[in-house]
């Protein structure tokens, strides 16, 4: 027998050692957890668009920042 087998921890574990979850402490637990569906969202859900290459050039040529620089020109333009 190899001597590390004692040490390793088995790789499957038993389908049958998973506890019964129809308990009543279990079916606490479960009435007690809270689902959330999802990621919430915490900004506006963002769009595809197209923006001449010379506009992003000048845009990034001031350096980084300049996806929040164009979205705050945009926003103006727009009156939000």
């Amino acid at each position: 027998m190899n001597e590390n087998s004692a040490n390793s921890v088995p790789t499957w574990i038993d389908p049958d050692d998973a506890p019964d979850l129809s308990t009543p402490e279990w079916a606490e637990v479960i009435a007690r957890a809270t689902v959330s569906p999802g990621i919430p969202s915490t900004a506006p859900p963002m769009a595809l668009v197209r923006v001449r290459a010379d506009i992003v050039a000048r845009f990034q040529d001031d350096g980084p920042g300049w996806q929040e620089r164009i979205e705050e020109v945009l926003r103006k333009a727009v009156g939000l």
